[in-house]
Parts: structure tokens; sequence; C-alpha cells
């Protein structure tokens, strides 16, 4: 019992502890990592970042949306006609700003539809741009697709561990403002929020729009690692996909949850992808499936019921141990 009393007691320290050992870890790992295991754990940081940005939005209101892959395309995109003019690190914050203002005025039109047509427009809309700017490029530009400024792995690296840290904070802050329950009031029951006096168009919007900002700047971050995109691989609905299996299988019921899952799936996407490109998505589906079916809160709330049988473990030790002593005596 001392043991759990001693986990719940100084929880938040202990967090606080790990999380500092982690970013020292990363923040490290270009020393003894090789050129390979950088940019797996870059791409463990980008689904990272989109698993969380969803769950900030989807995981608070539940509406499900499939409109990562667009932001993060825009990201991309913001490289390809920015980087002749503008010096990286705006480029990122220009990003942001374009796939904010991009989410602000789809979120005005489409964020009055619920459930199912909700998500099919937004998935829709991933392949509606895709296909306008391929039309764009052939037509206006003549071209199809763009080459990337090239930057050092271990910069991107260290940058995207920058968006991380600040994706993750302020998904933090914003849950638990007034913003975060306004939100999770929607979640619970909209109509029951709108009698409460919740202006919850607003609030969707708002918060659609602000997670969009760390998905197009992530974009921003990942577009020099691939050399060379077109509209067909920066609007890939991948994009949109695995981030949600992320947050789905680490856990919306728990803040850490999609950040565990975004950095699973990122593992398994960049590792897996090169030697079964074919079949790793169907791994995913099947993975999808058992959680759904075995896990419907995935990692995260396994951890409870962990934490309750470790303790029921220690106490009968412990209570074991005093019998004997006893006995002894």
């Amino acid at each position: 019992m001392a043991i759990t009393r001693l986990f719940t007691t100084h929880r938040n320290l202990l967090l606080v502890g790990f999380l500092v050992l982690l970013l020292i870890f990363i923040a490290t790992f270009p020393l003894y990592g090789g050129a390979f295991r950088i940019r797996v754990l870059t791409t463990m940081l980008v689904y990272v970042v989109l698993a969380v940005s969803w769950a900030l939005f989807s995981g608070n209101t539940g509406y499900m949306s499939l409109a990562p892959a667009a932001f993060f395309g825009l990201g991309i995109y913001s490289v390809a006609l920015l980087q002749d003019y503008l010096p990286f690190p705006v480029i990122i914050f220009a990003g942001g700003l374009f796939s904010f203002v991009f989410a602000l005025l789809v979120g005005l039109v489409t964020l009055r539809l619920k459930g199912i047509y909700f998500t099919i427009f937004t998935f829709g809309l991933v392949i509606f741009i895709a296909n306008v700017i391929n039309y764009m490029e052939a037509r206006v530009f003549t071209r199809h697709g763009w080459y990337f400024i090239d930057l050092d792995r271990t910069v991107l690296l260290y940058t995207m561990l920058g968006l991380t840290v600040v994706t993750v904070l302020a998904a933090y802050f914003i849950r638990r403002s007034r913003l975060g329950l306004a939100m999770q009031s929607i979640g619970g029951n909209e109509e029951a929020a709108e009698h409460m006096g919740i202006n919850t168009t607003r609030v969707k919007v708002l918060t659609f729009a602000i997670s969009a900002i760390f998905m197009g700047a992530a974009g921003v971050i990942t577009a020099p690692s691939l050399i060379y995109s077109n509209a067909s691989i920066a609007f890939s609905p991948i994009y949109s996909f695995i981030p949600i299996l992320g947050a789905v299988f680490g856990g919306m019921g728990q803040f850490y949850g999609p950040v565990v899952g975004g950095a699973l799936f990122g593992f398994l996407e960049k590792t897996l992808r090169a030697q079964w490109a074919t079949y790793f998505m169907l791994g995913f589906g099947i993975i999808m499936v058992v959680v759904i079916r075995f896990l419907p809160n995935g990692i995260a709330g396994l951890v409870p019921i962990l934490q309750s049988k470790l303790g029921g473990v220690i106490a009968r030790l412990t209570k074991g141990g005093q019998s004997e002593e006893h006995a002894n005596t």
C-alpha cells in the first residue's frame, strides 16, 4: 500500500520527472542515434502533434473530423510557395496561420453539420483540395510537384520537438480552460450546452481552427524531409487516419493517451511501411478493430485497472507479511 500511496501522492511530481527525462533523451538522441533512427523519432513526434491536435477538437466535442490531412498538406505547400522568399522559422508561423484561417472558414460553413455528415464532408475536403491543387499545378504552374529546401535532420528533429512541447502544453491548458469545459459540454450533450448559454457554433469553430494551427506547422517542418512532394503525397489520407488511430488506441479519456498512441503509430508507420508497404494499413485496421472490441478506452483505460490490481497484490503481500510476523512473535 505504501507504494501505491506514494504514487498517488506524488503522481504529478513523478510525471514531471518522467517528462524531463524524456525530453533529455530526445534532445541527446542525435549524439548516438543514426540517421534513420532520427527520421523515425521525428516521424513519431509528427504523429504526436497530429494526434493531440485532433483529440483537442474531436476528442472533446465528439465531432469525428477527417481533415488533419488537409491542414497538414497546407503546411507542406506553404513551404513550396514561400521557401524562396521567407526564412524557415517564418514559414512555420505562416503555415500555421494559413491552416488556422482556412479551418476558420471551413468551420463556419460545415460545423453546423453533425454526425456522419460532418465526417464525410471533412474527408471529401481532403480529396477536393488535392484535386484542385493538381489541376492548378498542371494548368497554371505547368508542373507536377515541388522540391524543397534541404535542412539538417537534427535541426528538423529539434524543431519538431519544440512544436510537440508547445502543442501538448496548449492542449493541456485549453482542456482545463473555460473553452475546454465548453467543448466537453458539447461532447456530453450539445443541446443541453446550448440551453446553458454556450455558443456552441463559436466554440466548435474556434477549437477546430486552433487545432489546425499545429497540424499546419507540423506539415511545414515535415516538408524538407520529404525532399519532393505533390498534392497526392501532401494530402494523403494517411495523415488523417493514423492520428485518429493513434488517439483512439492511446485512449482519449486521459490526456496522455493521444501522445502515447501517436508516438506508437508514428513508429509503426515509419518502420513497417518500408518493409510491408502494401499490408501495413491492413495491420493498422486489425489493430483498430481489436482495440475497439477489447480496449474501448485505449491503453490509457488499462492504467486504472493495472493500478487497482497492483494495489491489491501489494496489499495481500503486505498483509501476508504482517501475519507471518505476528505468528513468529
